[in-house]
């Protein structure tokens, strides 16, 4: 063995140590609240990848779909024809909201959406739900962050885990959640002229 490599299994034997010890303190479960916010890319490829960790361990979960209403999407085709036994998967909106301009259609579909995912969520055989893009619901006020903040600390059920994607997370959502990631934009190809892309984008 050479002195670098010496010095090298040294050092990672230190570090194991020192998160071994780390790790030993990690005890508890919970079903946890995320979300995934910010003007980055990926907040809900991150969370669709969630899902299907979810299925792998046979978890049943479930998506409900804000906003997004009936846009052609890989995930939904995916998961529709080959996991709707082990993910239930609801649309609730009808497009982006410059697109239906109305908003009193874009309230009541949100609120249809939020109810379903009420009773999703209350499913004790649930163990995942993820509430794609109700953050810009939230940010439009098409539901009351209130009232979606109490029913998750109040009604969740303790082990059941809930992702909440879009832009603008309202601050009382933030503080409610176990788990925060914010997406930060450095280059997005839609600047220099770029169309969303079937793979990429959807």
């Amino acid at each position: 063995m050479t002195d670098e490599n010496a010095r090298h299994k040294e050092k990672m034997q230190k570090i194991k140590a020192a998160r071994d010890k780390i790790m030993a303190t990690k005890t508890e479960e919970k079903g946890l609240i995320m979300v995934h916010t910010g003007a980055g890319k990926g907040k809900s490829s991150s969370a669709f990848g969630m899902i299907m960790r979810c299925i792998a361990h046979g978890m049943p979960c479930g998506v409900v779909q804000f906003i997004k209403g009936n846009w052609s999407t890989g995930e939904k085709q995916f998961l529709r024809s080959r996991f709707a036994d082990e993910c239930q998967f609801i649309v609730s909106g009808e497009g982006f909201t410059w697109e239906t301009q109305d908003r009193e259609r874009d309230i009541a579909a949100a609120q249809s959406g939020w109810e379903k995912a009420k009773e999703m969520i209350r499913n004790p055989d649930v163990k995942f739900v993820l509430l794609d893009e109700i953050n810009i619901a939230l940010r439009y006020d098409y539901l009351d962050i209130e009232e979606v903040v109490d029913f998750l600390l109040t009604e969740k059920p303790p082990m059941t885990h809930v992702v909440l994607t879009g832009r603008n997370a309202k601050p009382e959502l933030i503080e409610a959640a176990d788990l925060v990631t914010e997406m930060t934009l450095v280059k997005h190809p839609f600047r220099d002229g770029v169309k969303a892309q079937a793979g990429v984008e959807f």
